[in-house]
């Protein structure tokens, strides 16, 4: 039977971070407001998917999400909310899972390094604490080695993720004591409100479970005039055959992918939040990946 090739996504969580070690440094434009904008780059073409987190090999049971963690929530109400909304998963396909993670995504991540490099640029200067949801592996550490003082916070549903994800960071010359990881979900991050000066998430939306509720836990935990750094595949045009395509292999790709959605309109939803200094967000169109082409990604100013 054929497999589909696809990446991370939605976050998990089983423990509180309380307030980080470092001194947050003010942001020199903390008080600029960034108007809604949304523009567009060159488009591509299509190949092979490496969005979605995992190839579910079995059923999966939908879940209701819990209200969201307050601060100063319990890490056992964490471990609760942890064994509700994830289905266990055997060792070995975790394993499986970080290993093809960790291999399988070398065209994905050359094709994008430029749009990252030019947007992780805007946390110079801007940001010390900086929190990845979906840190998968660790394919962006290497970003984060131009930012004096960084300390990075990194969460992820798959606990096999953390010994790759470390030797990432290390390889990047990110210090062991730099990098903390968490067993964390995104609709319910625990972590203390304002506590982190960034939010990157890189191919995570597509599948957590409530857009809006991570969206609004990346609010709660960014300080004032933190930065919120995301790419994320999204539907194609309406009437394109892309979407045609997206429209099919939906229902499948939730299934075989940990309920990564692929006609979701995250862009708009990002908009929607009503960060208090507003949102660009751009499109780009990704040729190294099939049909999940159709990309927005940009900043979002806390």
């Amino acid at each position: 039977m054929a497999i589909l090739h696809f990446s991370y996504s939605a976050p998990i969580f089983s423990t509180i971070i309380h307030s980080p070690r470092r001194k947050i440094r003010a942001l020199r434009d903390s008080g600029k407001t960034h108007n809604n904008l949304i523009t567009k780059d060159p488009v591509s073409s299509f190949r092979l998917c490496p969005c979605g987190r995992r190839h579910f090999l079995g059923a999966m049971s939908l879940l209701p999400i819990s209200p969201s963690h307050a601060s100063g929530s319990s890490a056992s109400t964490s471990t609760e909310d942890l064994r509700r909304l994830r289905s266990p998963k055997p060792d070995w396909y975790e394993e499986l899972f970080a290993w093809f993670m960790d291999t399988g995504m070398e065209s994905y991540e050359k094709e994008i390094s430029d749009y990252k490099t030019k947007l992780f640029d805007n946390l110079v200067g801007k940001a010390e604490i900086v929190l990845e949801i979906g840190i998968g592996t660790g394919p962006n550490f290497k970003y984060y080695t131009a930012i004096p003082n960084v300390s990075v916070i990194g969460v992820d549903p798959n606990a096999k993720m953390e010994s790759y994800s470390r030797k990432s960071a290390a390889e990047a010359g990110i210090k062991s004591e730099d990098f903390t990881f968490i067993h964390a979900l995104g609709e319910s991050i625990p972590l203390e409100d304002a506590s982190v000066d960034a939010v990157v998430g890189t191919l995570v939306l597509c599948s957590v479970s409530d857009v809006t509720r991570t969206l609004n836990e990346i609010k709660r935990i960014l300080r004032p005039g933190g930065i919120y750094l995301f790419i994320e595949h999204v539907a194609a045009e309406d009437g394109t055959f892309l979407r045609l395509v997206q429209n099919v292999l939906d229902p499948l790709q939730q299934v075989v992918a940990d309920g990564c959605h692929l006609t979701r309109h995250t862009g708009e939803s990002i908009l929607e939040a009503r960060f208090n200094g507003g949102a660009d967000v751009k499109k780009a169109s990704i040729s190294s990946v099939a049909y999940i082409s159709s990309h927005v990604y940009g900043i979002a100013y806390s």
